[in-house]
């Protein structure tokens, strides 16, 4: 069981003054989360407007600074619809990376995500499929890339039930990552955990450690993953 790190997700910087936004930032939180006992990041870099983007000018700088402050940190970046609707954008984005990460997160409920899929893998770039219902984990199941990805994201709005339901679907053999979002978030984690898989933290998912106290910032977050998971 190890953590991971989702250092920024689509939030705005008012709503936490620790939120990672440029090249430096991100690279200062890396180095902090891979400290605290992250094995692996995960980002959404940002344009000159402070705006997601999949441009490969923002992208390209946000992967430079991660790996040149923490070399062998695995660096993730999302493909997310909510970057650029064009279901043709992001396949051409990964394409056109030349700083290119160790893995894109592709969401199976978008439009066009076997594209992006594909366009990764064609880049050397490892994929990690995005999976928030039982619908997703039956299409996974059914796709040629099944057993051609690094892990399969079980990311849930609800809690523990709505997990298990999606994890029992996915094919055998497939590494799972649990994570969950708000309040929900420390629930799934510790039910990700206890059936032995990877998890996910970081100010994407939860402003509050488990006890309900506001985060300083991602390296708490994910020392107090590392903390519980340690329990489990």
């Amino acid at each position: 069981m190890a953590v991971k790190a989702c250092l920024n997700g689509a939030r705005k910087p008012e709503e936490h003054p620790a939120l990672p936004r440029s090249p430096a930032e991100l690279a200062r939180d890396a180095v902090a989360v891979r400290n605290a006992g992250a094995f692996a990041v995960h980002l959404h870099p940002r344009d000159a407007r402070g705006e997601q983007t999949l441009a490969a000018r923002a992208c390209d700088a946000a992967v430079a600074a991660i790996k040149d402050a923490a070399p062998n940190l695995p660096v993730g970046l999302s493909t997310a619809e909510a970057i650029d609707p064009d279901p043709l954008a992001p396949p051409a984005a990964v394409s056109s990376w030349r700083q290119r990460p160790d893995f894109v997160s592709v969401n199976l409920f978008e439009l066009g995500w076997a594209g992006v899929a594909r366009a990764a893998r064609q880049a050397g770039i490892g994929v990690e499929a995005g999976l928030a219902s039982t619908t997703d984990a039956e299409e996974l199941a059914r796709s040629p890339f099944a057993h051609r990805l690094l892990r399969a994201l079980v990311e849930v709005d609800g809690g523990a039930e709505e997990a298990r339901a999606i994890a029992q679907l996915i094919p055998a053999g497939i590494p799972q990552l649990w994570h969950g979002y708000g309040e929900r978030t420390w629930e799934v984690i510790s039910a990700g955990a206890a059936a032995g898989h990877d998890v996910r933290v970081g100010l994407e998912d939860t402003l509050v450690l488990p006890d309900g106290r506001a985060a300083s910032d991602n390296a708490e977050l994910v020392g107090a993953a590392v903390a519980l998971v340690g329990t489990l």
